[in-house]
């Protein structure tokens, strides 16, 4: 970085107690590294030159009860808010990426598939198959965010498939029937192509949304074996053979079980039709994405789900999210990050009988025509609007200095943007103010961070 091109870095900060929320602070005037310069400080220093995984984007999941919250408001409101939300322009926090259900989630009104029958009826060759209720919703608004932000990528997960494909002939629970495999492969082809035919391209789909959890509604259990299976010899195939270029993303769940998707990208007839795999934190630690990633560099690493629960905690949530998604994810190579329900109104609905979340906190809170951000909102935010899609994670670190070690509670991770910019994400992990210095190449920033805070820095 030359000095005399770059003249301050923009800071934008979020305080525990919320007096600053994703605040624009003055900038902060570079310094440079001279022969006598002593950093009496910890230094969080970035070295573009070692380049990591490259970031699709952050976002949330477009659920039907959060697109169902925004068809409510009015088209005014509705716009401003979709353009703040989906726009880098002016206030807006630029998300990218969003993830939507392959028929219903447990937060939708209804349960809920695209080719629904009476009992003890069949359609193998989908001739009944309709996207039914995301007509009234999940659709309209999709059409609307696009118009915004025409690049926006869209990940699809289904929750369960057709009642009349499972072993157990309900929608909470039980395994797709083998004999099913091939249509539940053209049920996914058609999904594509009719989302397709509305304008909107699904980038890429993970097989199960949880497959290993069977208390919501709806649900599915499949294990890694049968995925495998499903992948290998029909979803595979199915979208070779109809030219179909989305993404094949296995696992979709906890971290607690990488053994799960590295065990189906040890088959090389399975891994063949696989972009990645996709994890949860509800369970293990946030380097099970490493292990993964290590097993298979050639395959990418996604994250795509973490709830927040009402009423929330902003102390406790938005430092803990972006301590380990944020960070702690894109340091574990995931390419995407992305929190759980878009919206929720005062109630928190809708939500499943039988196991929907009755208490899932949305990234905004939508009451009529008010908009309420909630703190995964801010932790979305500062990633979503400079971590463009493109950027690369580059190496950073806090080193040593004179007379102490590694500050190991500056939480950082950095990217270099495809315009040539650099964003450093840091997190004060402690319990007390810290002082630290930036430094890039030959030169340096000093600013600091109460306990918990969260800066965004840009240059």
């Amino acid at each position: 970085m030359a000095v005399g091109q770059v003249k301050q870095v923009d800071f934008w900060l979020t305080n525990l107690d919320k007096s600053a929320l994703f605040q624009q602070q003055s900038g902060l005037p570079f310094q440079k590294l001279g022969h006598n310069t002593v950093i009496e400080t910890p230094v969080v220093s970035i070295n573009s030159k070692k380049k990591c995984q490259e970031i699709d984007g952050f976002g949330f999941t477009l659920t039907g009860g959060s697109a169902q919250h925004l068809t409510g408001m009015s088209k005014a409101a509705r716009a401003t808010l979709l353009k703040e939300l989906f726009s880098t322009a002016g206030n807006g926090i630029g998300m990218a990426y969003l993830r939507v259900s392959i028929g219903a989630s447990d937060l939708n009104e209804k349960v809920f598939s695209y080719d629904d029958l009476p009992r003890g009826q069949t359609d193998p060759e989908m001739q009944h198959f309709d996207l039914g209720p995301d007509h009234n919703d999940v659709i309209p608004i999709l059409k609307e965010i696009l118009a915004i932000n025409p690049k926006l990528k869209i990940l699809g997960s289904p929750w369960s498939p057709p009642v009349w494909m499972k072993d157990n002939g309900d929608t909470r629970g039980g395994s797709l029937k083998p004999e099913w495999y091939d249509a539940y492969a053209r049920y996914f082809v058609r999904y594509i192509r009719e989302m397709k035919k509305e304008g909107i391209r699904i980038d890429a789909i993970t097989v199960q949304n949880e497959p290993l959890h069977l208390g919501n509604n709806p649900s599915l259990l499949m294990l890694a074996k049968d995925q495998a299976i499903f992948v290998k010899s029909h979803l595979g195939p199915a979208f070779e053979k109809a030219k179909i270029d989305t993404k094949i993303i296995i696992y979709d769940h906890n971290a607690d079980k990488p053994e799960y998707p590295i065990s189906i990208l040890d088959d090389p007839g399975a891994k063949k039709y696989i972009d990645g795999s996709a994890f949860h934190l509800y369970g293990g630690t946030i380097d099970a994405l490493s292990k993964v990633h290590d097993a298979h560099p050639d395959r990418h690493i996604y994250f795509t789900e973490q709830w927040m629960g009402a009423p929330g905690n902003f102390a406790k949530d938005f430092p803990n999210h972006i301590k380990n998604l944020t960070i702690g994810a894109t340091r574990n190579w995931a390419r995407t990050v992305l929190e759980w329900n878009l919206s929720s109104n005062p109630q928190n609905r809708p939500f499943t009988d039988r196991g929907g979340c009755d208490r899932c906190l949305g990234g905004v809170t939508i009451d009529g025509d008010k908009v309420t951000r909630n703190a995964a909102y801010y932790v979305v935010a500062h990633a979503s609007k400079f971590v463009l899609p493109g950027s690369v994670r580059i190496a950073s670190g806090t080193n040593a200095t004179i007379g102490r070690g590694p500050d190991e509670k500056l939480l950082n991770v950095a990217f270099l943007r495809p315009d040539g910019k650099k964003v450093l994400i840091v997190l004060n992990d402690s319990d007390t103010v810290k002082k630290f210095t930036i430094q890039d190449g030959e030169s340096f920033v000093v600013t600091n961070l109460k306990a918990g805070s969260v800066g965004t820095f840009v240059w």
